[in-house]
């Protein structure tokens, strides 16, 4: 598969994902400036965050990885799949709603496990809220389950275009309603939150989910799969039996994210302490988080999409060669984008917090920025770790790669801590960002290592030198305007709004032109390919506008 042809097999992906990650970061946006950054958004962003680590935790990683492939195999019984295909709904939705109840019953629980501050003294407020938001989030486990199993039927089906879209009217059902609230009360607080507010901006968020799942039921009826409900788990012991390694791949994974939501709200609980009103904590984290997965998820996941069904004939035909040609053009056209967003994202984040996220106040608004910057030491490792595990699966191995993510969460996992401890409380939330960068670049040598079982040695110089080049072209390019806007105090004075978004279009435009012409100079042939794949999407769009 060449360059070319990768790129233009991630195109339609691509698209897509750039929309739902479009809506999905304007509503985030939305979000901060209804609820700010302190301890209110806190609670709901917990609570919004849970039904997601507890569906990965106890269903969806093997769901994904495991049983969706039996799945597809069962296309080829006697009746095409529609009975394994409804034992596998009916056992997993009642999985599912099991789960969700269980939650609703031991909410305060689980938001003593994940923000355990909150539940100190002088906090019952707080704590409160966070429950409320948790127990009208929870249903939300349910309709993630609903929409994977459907999705991945559809996509089995040959049908790509409605997965990658309800996850976008997902988004826009709930910008509405975080639209409503701010036109209608533009402050709100722990304080002066209602109850009727708590339930809107709850159910609210999950009717989302829930629309997102039943857009999908059409979808699979067109597809000629019928589901009904059949009890029983005749048939599915194999796929039970499938996903032990898989379960525990994602159990250590989540068990980090829950660290990082821990030390990040304790952060949060020991700065409203000191009385320290700029938000820190889990709020800032994910808002800058948010923005760091753009370059990642638009680039990095699409092309690692469309190479995935090809690595995995290659390892089935034993041309270990090859795979590793693949996983090296991946990594090198992935690094196209990650490198320079990662410089970009270094130079400039408090910059761009301050014009994207409004409705908060200049000072929080930096503060993500800074927690932005952190972040991105870490995007390109983090980007690369991703190309070389899908080098794991195309191999059919998902004991090995357990390795290497424990590696990287114990990593993260000790600095957040030894941060907590020694940072002070306002300096935590960045502190985070440095443990995930030194976590995912500590881990990638680990990854590269563990992956010689399967590939032989990977010689990183194929495309470490590359990455040197795009890195020196991001500098050559993005330097000078940092220092331009550092000579003229561009990110710490207290601009109008429109100026603010005038000065990011400046910095923005002239970097990117520059990074394309220096890479250019620097003979980048990366560039060459995705400036073909570009205008080959852009040829496409006219020629369905002239039809």
């Amino acid at each position: 598969m060449k360059s070319n042809e990768l790129f233009r097999a991630s195109g339609v992906m691509a698209i897509g994902t750039i929309l739902s990650r479009i809506t999905g970061f304007f509503r985030a946006i939305l979000a901060v400036a209804v609820l700010g950054t302190a301890l209110l958004a806190d609670s709901y962003n917990v609570a919004n965050t849970m039904p997601n680590i507890l569906y990965n935790l106890l269903v969806g990683g093997a769901l994904t990885a495991i049983f969706v492939p039996q799945l597809v195999r069962s296309f080829s019984d006697e009746d095409g799949g529609h009975g394994f295909a409804s034992r596998l709904v009916t056992t997993i939705s009642g999985i599912l709603l099991l789960l969700v109840l269980v939650g609703v019953i031991f909410a305060p629980y689980l938001v003593k496990l994940y923000a355990p501050e909150f539940a100190t003294d002088g906090f019952e407020r707080e704590f409160s809220i966070a429950v409320a938001f948790t127990r009208y989030c929870l249903p939300q486990i349910f309709f993630l389950g609903l929409f994977t199993m459907l999705g991945q039927v559809a996509n089995a089906r040959g049908s790509f275009a409605p997965l990658m879209w309800a996850p976008i009217a997902n988004n826009l059902v709930v910008i509405v309603i975080f639209s409503g609230v701010l036109f209608l009360q533009e402050s709100i607080s722990v304080e002066n939150i209602t109850d009727a507010q708590i339930q809107l901006l709850g159910w609210g968020t999950t009717l989302g989910i829930v629309i997102q799942a039943l857009i999908l039921i059409p979808v699979v009826k067109k597809s000629g799969i019928r589901l009904r409900p059949i009890f029983g788990v005749a048939g599915l012991g194999k796929s039970f039996s499938l996903a032990g390694w898989t379960l525990v791949y994602v159990l250590i994974s989540q068990l980090g994210y829950l660290i990082t939501v821990n030390v990040a709200t304790s952060a949060a609980v020991r700065s409203a302490q000191a009385g320290i009103t700029t938000g820190v904590g889990f709020t800032p984290f994910t808002s800058a988080y948010y923005i760091m997965l753009l370059p990642y998820s638009i680039v990095t996941i699409s092309i690692v999409t469309a190479l995935l069904p090809h690595l995995s004939k290659l390892a089935i035909d034993k041309n270990v060669e090859e795979v590793k040609k693949q996983l090296i053009r991946a990594i090198r056209m992935c690094g196209v984008v990650t490198v320079p967003s990662s410089v970009a994202l270094l130079l400039f984040g408090s910059l761009m917090t301050e014009v994207l996220y409004f409705g908060i106040s200049l000072e929080d608004s930096r503060y993500i920025g800074y927690v932005l910057s952190a972040l991105s030491l870490g995007l390109v490792a983090f980007s690369i770790n991703l190309v070389l595990i899908r080098g794991f699966n195309a191999f059919e191995d998902t004991k090995t790669q357990v390795v290497s993510i424990l590696i990287i969460n114990i990593i993260s996992s000790v600095l957040s801590y030894v941060f907590l401890a020694t940072l002070k409380s306002e300096f935590v939330t960045i502190g985070l960002g440095v443990a995930f960068a030194v976590s995912y670049i500590l881990g990638l040598f680990v990854t590269i290592a563990l992956l010689k079982k399967h590939t032989g040695p990977l010689e990183m110089s194929k495309f470490a030198g590359q990455h040197a080049r795009l890195y020196l072209a991001s500098a050559i390019a993005m330097v000078p305007f940092f220092l331009l806007a550092f000579f003229f105090n561009w990110m710490n004075d207290d601009a109008a709004p429109l100026i603010g978004v005038a000065r990011l279009l400046v910095v923005l435009i002239g970097s990117g032109v520059g990074f394309l012409l220096v890479a250019h100079a620097l003979k980048i042939t990366e560039i060459t390919a995705m400036k073909e794949f570009a205008i080959s999407l852009l040829g496409k769009r006219r020629a369905a506008r002239a039809k």
